[in-house]
C-alpha cells in the first residue's frame, strides 16, 4: 500500500493542476463539486485527508477518475498498479473495504474496484453525474444493492448493471464475507 502521505501530496498536486487546467477557481469548483472552498484549499495545501464522498465529488465535478486525481506516477504510457500500491478508500470497523486497483480515462472517468465487506458493513454513495454507470461482479456471499431507495438481492456469480445516477450503496446483509469487483464509468464532462 503506498504511503497515505504520497497520496495526499498526489491529490493535492492533481487537484489544483486538474482545476487550473479546467479553468476553475476555488468558487467554482466548490459550487461545481459542493465541497466548500475551504476544504479545497485545505486538500490543496495538503492539511487534511478528505473522506471518499469529498473525493468523489471532486472527481465528478473535474470529470476525471478518482484513480487520476489520486495518481503519484505519471511517468508511463502503461499503468501498471501492484497490489501493494492499490489504495484503499473504504473501511469499515470490521474489516471490510473498498480499494481502487486502477483508472482511467477512455472518454470519460473508467474506475476498476475490489469490495470486500463483511457481515453488517455498508457503504452509501452520493449520486454520480447522470450517465454514470456502475457493474458490480458478486465473486462470494450476496450483494445488497440500494439503488435510489430499492433494495436489489445480487447473488455470487451474478453481475449487476445500473445508472449511478441516484444515491446508491452497497450492504452485506449476510453472514458471509461478501467479495464484488466494481466498474464506475463516468462520462466526460461537458465543456
Amino acid at each position: 500500500m503506498p504511503d497515505p502521505d504520497v497520496i495526499s501530496q498526489a491529490l493535492a498536486r492533481n487537484l489544483k493542476r486538474l482545476r487550473t487546467e479546467r479553468g476553475h477557481t476555488l468558487d467554482a469548483l466548490a459550487a461545481r463539486s459542493g465541497v466548500s472552498r475551504g476544504m479545497i484549499v485545505q486538500i490543496e495545501q495538503v492539511r487534511t485527508n478528505p473522506s471518499v464522498g469529498i473525493v468523489v465529488r471532486l472527481a465528478d465535478a473535474l470529470g476525471v477518475s478518482i484513480a487520476r486525481l489520486l495518481d503519484y506516477d505519471d511517468t508511463s504510457v502503461v499503468k501498471i498498479v501492484p497490489a501493494e500500491q492499490a489504495v484503499p478508500l473504504w473501511s469499515s470497523p470490521t474489516g471490510g473495504r473498498g480499494v481502487l486497483l486502477n483508472g482511467t480515462e477512455a472518454p470519460g472517468p473508467l474506475e476498476l474496484w475490489q469490495w470486500e465487506m463483511l457481515p453488517g458493513d455498508a457503504h452509501s454513495s452520493d449520486a454520480h453525474p447522470p450517465g454514470t454507470a456502475e457493474l458490480a461482479r458478486v465473486d462470494e456471499g450476496q450483494l445488497t444493492l440500494v439503488l435510489d431507495g430499492h433494495e436489489h438481492l445480487v447473488p455470487a456469480g451474478s453481475t449487476a448493471s445500473y445508472e449511478a445516477a441516484y444515491p446508491h450503496g452497497y450492504r452485506n446483509d449476510g453472514t458471509e464475507p461478501l467479495r464484488f469487483t466494481l466498474v464506475v464509468s463516468v462520462p466526460p464532462p461537458a465543456r
